[in-house]
């Protein structure tokens, strides 16, 4: 079985009800996520088999935390148990023109506070074909930087294939140094980038002139982003850029692009109406792309399976993508008509 390392936090969600406002009501449902957790779910869902990585305190709701994982079949075996907290975000869900809110309460957290030598990474990446971090967590901390890096370099050392979601988050870059005086270096290790058109600004202080909040987006355009970010570092054999026509908050168009250095390849565009929770659809995303990339060895099939995996993901409550491969190949294969199967 092919095995798939992801490294990063992995968070407490309380969310307000439906799509009250936050503490509208005396009631917050509790669950778990984060960017490179979720990415493990996805993936050990769809057949391979994920380790994450992490930093849990180690009192009830790290292991609740962790047993949430295990639930999914992700191996926990490499999380460390140390530190004083998990972190919390709190999630409001927009509605229509009111957008949805995320307000983080993770300073100090458990991964925020790991440094450089708590993992032995040779340990970590034996037998492993891949290696997944986003930005997220090189923003915490200047320890989860240093981290971040560490690992990326071992990875590439193991000959595992390294991809990074540049995933560019304003309001945790607070410890002094902006992202791309980070996120470089992190993505001058990969193998696979992955963004959307902010992040390949935000992430890597490329200057575009692409408007990020317009309603539309032109195609085309991504071609220059791609081919741009490839000039920029030369290590990367493949620049995905995921595009979301975001006409409100419950209803958005998505589509990608992967540029791998020969072409442009242009997935199916879906339109995707009452949106249930569109939280973690980049990682479901992220996961997707990695689990068609290493099983498909087609391009082409591994951005449609992506694109399809998430397009599902916006219909699940919660973090994680609670989907199968048969669920995800069947709205490939244009069985996306919600009817009831029986």
């Amino acid at each position: 079985m092919t095995r798939v390392v992801t490294f990063g936090e992995v968070m407490l969600r309380l969310k307000s009800p439906g799509a009250e406002r936050l503490f509208q009501s005396p009631v917050l449902e509790a669950t778990f996520g984060g960017a490179e957790a979720n990415v493990a779910v996805s993936l050990a869902q769809f057949g391979l088999e994920a380790r994450f990585v992490s930093a849990v305190p180690a009192n009830a709701v790290g292991d609740a935390c962790i047993a949430e994982l295990r639930r999914f079949g992700v191996d926990t075996s490499a999380v460390r148990r140390q530190g004083e907290r998990l972190g919390i975000y709190f999630l409001e869900t927009g509605a229509n023109q009111r957008a949805s809110r995320v307000t983080y309460d993770r300073a100090g957290s458990s991964i925020a506070t790991a440094a450089r030598g708590d993992f032995d990474w040779s340990a970590i990446f034996e037998g492993a074909a891949w290696f997944h971090v986003s930005g997220v967590t090189p923003a915490i901390s200047a320890s989860a930087a240093e981290l971040t890096l560490e690992a990326v370099c071992a990875a590439r050392r193991a000959g595992a294939t390294v991809s990074c979601d540049y995933n560019f988050r304003k309001n945790l870059w607070r410890y002094g140094k902006k992202a791309p005086e980070v996120m470089r270096a992190i993505v001058e290790q990969a193998h696979v980038g992955i963004a959307n058109e902010e992040d390949c600004q935000q992430a890597l202080g490329i200057d575009i002139d692409v408007d990020v909040h317009a309603g539309a987006l032109d195609t085309e355009k991504y071609r220059a982003i791609a081919q741009r970010v490839l000039d920029e570092f030369p290590n990367l054999e493949k620049q995905v850029i995921t595009l979301r026509e975001s006409r409100s908050a419950d209803h958005n168009g998505w589509s990608a692009v992967l540029h791998n250095r020969r072409e442009l390849l242009v997935s199916r565009k879906y339109e995707i109406t009452d949106i249930v929770d569109r939280v973690g659809a980049g990682d479901s995303f992220a996961a997707g792309l990695i689990y068609g990339l290493l099983t498909y060895r087609s391009d082409a099939r591994a951005l449609e399976f992506a694109t399809a995996a998430s397009c599902l993901k916006h219909s699940i409550p919660g973090d994680f993508n609670r989907v199968s491969v048969k669920e995800v190949e069947a709205l490939m294969a244009g069985e996306g008509s919600g009817r009831v199967q029986r």
